[in-house]
């Protein structure tokens, strides 16, 4: 049976004016599909073998192409939205026919024109489709990196009970904690990080941040800034719940704890009564 969303090596059967039609094994009577004629490479004839890729043209019928499309069965990779409906989007694949992203597939609904990740699926019509859901099950866990590497990778789901859930390379399993900001950032935006931890199962664990002795100095001038911005005197301290912190700085409550320390060994804050003030 030939599978749509696959490469597969076969056999031409006849030759047409419009193209040649292969089949599997090359016995008549058997399934074949349509190779178009300006597919046809020069020279080849009945009993050849082509590798061609499976899919449902525009009208719907079984087709062979030799163009390599920008996704198969088995893969996620990162597609451009060219337009979004009420009942999904439509994503350029590199063939003639935009592949299908159901809305019940989506994990957010994305915007034309975003750089989305997909994995494949066929539906119960046979038909090609996109899906944002269940990257993660199609993601590599043997990359190259070690903890303390720098590392490109897109955003493909935020999983706030976990965290941000990358693709390193756009292939390899990888979460950012929940722990850190990423309030600025979206589905299909590639960032720049660092690898914190490998775990057993080798997925990765990154940091947004620069390691604690880089950042902090950083952190400290931004808490500076908030601190001069209410007047002088923070209206919480250190022992803010993490949540507070978090949402008034966009530090953990580690990292504030740490930016705060700095200050006042540079004797910049004042830590009595309880309150954080500008000396």
């Amino acid at each position: 049976m030939l599978e749509v969303g696959r490469y597969k090596n076969l056999t031409v059967e006849k030759k047409v004016e419009f193209g040649v039609y292969l089949n599997e094994s090359g016995a008549k009577g058997e399934e074949h599909v349509l190779l178009p004629a300006a597919q046809v490479p020069e020279g080849v004839g009945p009993g050849d073998e082509i590798r061609v890729f499976i899919y449902r043209d525009s009208r719907d019928r079984l087709i062979a192409t030799t163009n390599k499309p920008a996704i198969s069965m088995g893969e996620v990779a990162p597609l451009k939205v060219k337009e979004v409906t009420k009942v999904g989007g439509f994503l350029d694949w590199g063939l003639e026919k935009d592949l299908f992203l159901p809305y019940a597939e989506m994990t957010k609904k994305p915007k034309a024109g975003d750089t989305i990740l997909v994995r494949m699926y066929a539906d119960k019509s046979d038909r090609l489709c996109a899906s944002m859901k269940h990257v993660y099950e199609e993601l590599s866990t043997r990359s190259p990196y070690n903890a303390g590497d720098e590392v490109t990778g897109r955003i493909y789901e935020f999983g706030h009970d976990f965290g941000t859930f990358v693709a390193v390379d756009d292939k390899f399993s990888a979460m950012i904690p929940r722990h850190e900001n990423v309030e600025n950032l979206r589905i299909g935006d590639v960032i720049n990080a660092r690898v914190t931890r490998v775990l057993e199962d080798g997925k990765l664990d990154l940091s947004l941040r620069e390691k604690s002795y880089i950042q902090m100095e950083d952190d400290a001038e931004a808490v500076m800034s908030l601190i001069e911005a209410y007047a002088g005197v923070l209206p919480f301290s250190e022992k803010a719940s993490p949540e507070v912190i978090m949402r008034e700085t966009g530090l953990s409550k580690a990292a504030f704890k740490r930016a705060v320390g700095r200050l006042y060994k540079e004797r910049r804050i004042d830590l009595s009564d309880g309150r954080i003030r500008k000396i």
